[in-house]
């Protein structure tokens, strides 16, 4: 979690998840093959300041209403060294950002962090999610393959 990047923020990443609570710089994710990264696009212009090129660009949807579909739920701890927590990248991202947001505030009493949550409705309005089309793709493949296998 960052509170802002210069010009070509998180060009060329391959995994992970970044969450940008501030203003970016040009040629945003230019390269970006892997991962996900959560922008909070205060006026709305970010994807001027972004590399479309291999990239969906989403609105946030809330928070979806618990029930039995659950799994793959992002935690608020990381479950391991090699587990994050960060759940199923396909779904639940409102989830999965505020965790982020809460995990920022936390560790460093961030001011911005505080004034999003405090607001946490209007402010989820205000972010975009930027994943690679292919890797979207190639996490729902295997997603179907993992499930035809546990049949």
């Amino acid at each position: 979690v960052v509170e802002g990047t210069g010009d070509h923020g998180c060009e060329y990443m391959t995994g992970g998840v970044v969450v940008v609570l501030g203003g970016t710089g040009r040629n945003f994710a230019a390269g970006m093959s892997g991962g996900v990264a959560y922008v909070w696009d205060e006026d709305g212009d970010f994807a001027q300041r972004c590399n479309p090129d291999m990239l969906k660009l989403e609105k946030i949807p809330p928070a979806a209403a618990a029930g039995s579909d659950d799994a793959g739920l992002p935690k608020q701890r990381s479950i391991s060294v090699s587990d994050a927590g960060m759940g199923d990248l396909l779904r639940f991202d409102a989830e999965r950002l505020r965790i982020l947001v809460e995990r920022h505030l936390l560790h460093t009493g961030s001011p911005r962090a505080r004034a999003l949550l405090d607001d946490w409705d209007t402010a989820l309005g205000k972010f975009v999610k930027v994943m690679p089309s292919d890797y979207a793709k190639a996490l729902a493949d295997m997603k179907a393959r993992a499930a035809i296998a546990a049949e």
